[in-house]
C-alpha cells in the first residue's frame, strides 16, 4: 500500500502532533496525513488547528501571529478566532462587515496526556485510557518530538517485536535477553490488545537508573498491545522493587515515509529522580531503532502475503489483519 497516509481511516484517527507545552503563544506548524496544518491556543485556552493557508491570498498561518487568542495572517493580518472565523480584516475599515466565507476550515483538535492530538477527518476512533494517567502514584512525563524519515506502520511494527531485541539493542539492554522467543498468548490489556512476557535485560549504569536497581541482569514483567492504528503502550514492572515503568509509543504519520515520534512515561517513583536520567534509556533505546528503522524505505506491506512471517511475529500479524481491516471498512 503506497498511499497510507492518506487513507480516510488514517485521516479519521487521533495522531498526536505536539506536546501541550508547545503550542503556546505562537502558532505551531505541523503536517499531517499529507495536510500542512498550523495548531494555535485561543484566548480562552483551548487549541484549535486548521489547513496552514489563509483563505485571502494562501499564505501560511504559522508564519504569523496569535494576538489577543486570534490568530494574524503575516501578509494582510486578517485575524481567526478558534472556530476558524475571520474576525478582522484590517484593509476593510473598523466596523466592516466579514464576508461569511472569509474562515479557515478547522480540523479536530484536543489534548490528552500532555500532548496535542489531530485528526484531519470527523473521528472514527477514540482514544484509548491509560489509567496510571488517573493515579497520582505515578507521574509523566512527555518526550519532545522528533522527524523519524520511516514509514509510520514500520515504527508500530518494531515497536511491537521482541524478537529484535538482542540485535538492535545490544548496545543498552539487548544483549543478555534470550534470543528465542516463547510463544504468544494474545490477550486485552486495557484497551490496547497484547501479550504479557518477561525479559532479562542487561542493566548498565544507564539501565539502573531507569530500574531503580543495580544488578548487572535485572528481570523485567512486560506488557506491550496496539490500539488502532498507530498506538503502542508497553508496560515494564521490576518485581525487584515493586517499579513500574509505562510508556506510550506515538507513530504519526507525517506522510507516507515520514513520521513523527515521541514518547510519554508514567512511572510510580518518589518523583525525585532528574528526568535526564529516568529517560536515558528509554532514548538510548529509541536512537538504536531509529538507525535501524531509517535504513527501510517506503511503507510495511499490510497484506497477508507481503511479508514472511515467523511465531515471533504474531502480535504483528494480528495488528496488521485488524488494520486491514479497519481501511477496508472505510
Amino acid at each position: 500500500m503506497t498511499t497510507f497516509a492518506e487513507h480516510r481511516a488514517v485521516r479519521s484517527a487521533w495522531h498526536a502532533v505536539s506536546r501541550s507545552v508547545d503550542v503556546a503563544d505562537a502558532p505551531y506548524a505541523v503536517r499531517l496525513c499529507g495536510v500542512d496544518l498550523v495548531v494555535w491556543r485561543g484566548g480562552d485556552g483551548t487549541v484549535s488547528a486548521a489547513p496552514d493557508r489563509c483563505p485571502h491570498r494562501q499564505a501560511p498561518l504559522s508564519c504569523g501571529k496569535v494576538v489577543d487568542g486570534l490568530l494574524e495572517c503575516p501578509y494582510h493580518g486578517w485575524s481567526f478566532d478558534g472556530a476558524g472565523r475571520c474576525v478582522l480584516i484590517p484593509s476593510s475599515g473598523p466596523g466592516a462587515a466579514v464576508p461569511s466565507k472569509a474562515c479557515v476550515h478547522t480540523v479536530w483538535a484536543q489534548e490528552r496526556y500532555g500532548l496535542v492530538w489531530i485528526a484531519v477527518d470527523e473521528p472514527g476512533t477514540t482514544l484509548p485510557r491509560i489509567v496510571q494517567d488517573e493515579d497520582a502514584a505515578f507521574r509523566r512525563i512527555v518526550e519532545p518530538f522528533q522527524h523519524w524519515h520511516v514509514a509510520a506502520t514500520r515504527m508500530v511494527d518494531n515497536f511491537l517485536d521482541v524478537a529484535h531485541f538482542p540485535w538492535v539493542h545490544a548496545g543498552t539492554f539487548g544483549a543478555d535477553v534470550d534470543r528465542v522467543v516463547a510463544p504468544v498468548t494474545m490477550e486485552p490489556i486495557g484497551d490496547f490488545h497484547g501479550w504479557r512476557y518477561e525479559v532479562s535485560a542487561g542493566n548498565d549504569a544507564t539501565g539502573a537508573a531507569a530500574s531503580g536497581h543495580s544488578a548487572p541482569v535485572v528481570q523485567r514483567a512486560m506488557t506491550t498491545g496496539f490500539s488502532l492504528p498507530l498506538l503502542v503502550l508497553s508496560t515494564i514492572s521490576y518485581p525487584v522493587n515493586g517499579l513500574e515503568h509505562v510508556i506510550l509509543l506515538v507513530s504519526t504519520p507525517v506522510d507516507d515515509e515520514h513520521s513523527l515520534f515521541t514518547f510519554v512515561v508514567w512511572r510510580n517513583d518518589d518523583h525525585s529522580k532528574p528526568i535526564d536520567e529516568v529517560l536515558a534509556l528509554d532514548r538510548a533505546i529509541g536512537a538504536e531503532d531509529k538507525a535501524m528503522l531509517e535504513t527501510i524505505r517506503g511503507t510495511l506491506p499490510l497484506d497477508a502475503t507481503g511479508l514472511l512471517n515467523t511465531q515471533a511475529d504474531r502480535v504483528s500479524v494480528e495488528w496488521r489483519r485488524r488494520l486491514r481491516a479497519l481501511l477496508d471498512a472505510v
